[in-house]
């Protein structure tokens, strides 16, 4: 991991127990060593990368909605050099991703740049450890004078890839926390999400649930 002013950049191997013994992380980007708490037992933690997690490329992982909602980017590497790109464009559709066959992730970055950000974190499973997520939520905010002037959701199980929440950030932004708000916010999250039936939950629970959550972490604000 290197740490600069503005940025924190993070290696492909670096384990998930690395990002949640970070000093740093912990105390400035809290939403990841959060996400990366709910990876597996401690001994997944101590050898599964967040590289492998992002390539891996469910859309159920743990660490994407932190990351998106983080507005993080990525580093690519081939033979024929390096392009960066945001993370939010790196999947495309079911375990399909922006990576090209000759190419490997080499680093996460992220902004430090996040004073006055309130954040929200929360995954919702069969159990409190070892589960995969049923819904999970991550967004972070910034408030004036009651008005949202900035806000980014990451949601992992919603879609058929983690997904940032584009359009109920906009219904969001430049508006007051008002419970008219907030159900629009509700109506929205709904029409751009495609939870789906699976052994693990049904999708009209997984719809209902990132409604609650949304709220709940709006309420905060």
């Amino acid at each position: 991991m290197e740490v600069t002013p503005d940025a924190i950049s993070i290696g492909a191997g670096t384990t998930f127990t690395d990002i949640r013994n970070h000093p740093i992380i912990t105390s400035e980007l809290s939403l990841l060593p959060q996400a990366a708490s709910w990876t597996g037992s401690i001994a997944n933690q101590n050898r599964g990368t967040i590289g492998g997690n992002i390539v891996n490329a469910s859309p159920a992982a743990d660490s994407p909605p932190a990351l998106l909602a983080y507005d993080a980017t990525v580093t690519l590497v081939s033979t024929h050099g390096s392009r960066t790109i945001p993370y939010r464009d790196f999947h495309l559709s079911y375990k399909k991703t922006a990576l090209a066959p000759d190419e490997l992730l080499h680093s996460i970055t992220l902004s430090r740049n996040l004073i006055g950000y309130k954040t929200y974190i929360r995954k919702v499973g069969t159990r409190n450890a070892q589960a995969i997520s049923k819904v999970a939520i991550a967004a972070i905010a910034r408030t004036n004078r009651g008005v949202i002037e900035s806000i980014r959701i990451g949601a992992a199980s919603l879609r058929e890839t983690p997904a940032r929440l584009i359009a109920t950030e906009q219904s969001l932004l430049n508006q007051p926390v008002t419970p008219a708000t907030i159900a629009a916010a509700r109506s929205a999250l709904l029409s751009e999400t495609l939870p789906i039936d699976d052994i693990r939950s049904t999708a009209k629970y997984r719809a209902a649930v990132a409604a609650n959550l949304l709220e709940e972490f709006l309420d905060t604000l």
